[in-house]
């Protein structure tokens, strides 16, 4: 049988014809990979290859949901409206083990001496680890006075509580946000691709020597309950009506 001459139609038309049988053929693989079950434990595997970085800036975001509990008590304290001390003694709590013992531990013992080595950002680093200083006085105050300044508004105490809570939310919120823009950016730019890989691997360590395995889903399941305590658990309530 002669051949047929070649055209673009008949290349065309070939084509379609192999691109149709090969659909066929994947077709069957598709619906059984998208069958598959989802892992059981699908928090340990969000934090699998989890790099430094976003390990750092992901407990910003505890750190943020804490800000929040923090500004409630506030305006609770400028209303003159009683509140439940209990609740913010435990926030303090978590600042103190997880904020500053552990994320900001990191901080210090991996991040800021090689900032300082590289002669990169020092100005930056210093002025961070001096708020680290700051911060850890406040909590100090903060957790003091949690109790006693709940109803005894004619006190100093609720005025000492309300400053040392103000202090906390005015210097956090811009530090957090310069190491975000920052500091966590350049961190990629000192060191070499292994040394970065190998810091995500140590910081995972030293989480699950503090908090045990999944340490970081159970402070935030900490957090949550405290914001279902307050009532400002659910997201919706801050959506502009």
């Amino acid at each position: 049988m002669p051949e047929m001459p070649f055209s673009p139609r008949n290349t065309r038309r070939e084509f379609l014809h192999s691109a149709i049988a090969g659909a066929g053929l994947l077709a069957p693989a598709l619906a059984g990979a998208q069958q598959k079950p989802a892992p059981e434990n699908e928090k340990a595997q969000a934090d699998e290859n989890i790099s430094p970085a976003e390990d750092l800036m992901r407990e910003h975001g505890v750190l943020n949901r804490i800000l929040l509990i923090y500004d409630n008590h506030l305006q609770k304290l400028t209303g003159k409206r009683p509140f439940d001390g209990s609740v913010l003694a435990s926030a303090a709590d978590i600042v103190r083990h997880f904020v500053e013992e552990y994320h900001e531990k990191l901080e210090e013992d991996f991040l800021f001496p090689r900032f300082r080595k590289a002669v990169k950002l020092v100005n930056l680093v210093d002025t961070l680890q001096t708020q680290h200083k700051a911060g850890r006085d406040l909590t100090a105050k903060i957790k003091e006075l949690a109790g006693t300044a709940t109803l005894k508004y004619v006190s100093s105490d609720s005025d000492k509580l309300g400053d040392a809570l103000r202090a906390f939310l005015h210097m956090y919120r811009p530090h957090e946000a310069r190491e975000d823009t920052v500091l966590f950016p350049a961190f990629r730019t000192i060191v070499s691709a292994h040394e970065y890989d190998a810091l995500g691997e140590d910081f995972e360590k030293r989480e699950d020597e503090l908090f045990g395995d999944e340490g970081f889903f159970k402070v935030v399941d900490q957090v949550a309950g405290l914001e279902k305590r307050l009532g400002i658990y659910e997201l919706a309530q801050f959506t502009p009506k």
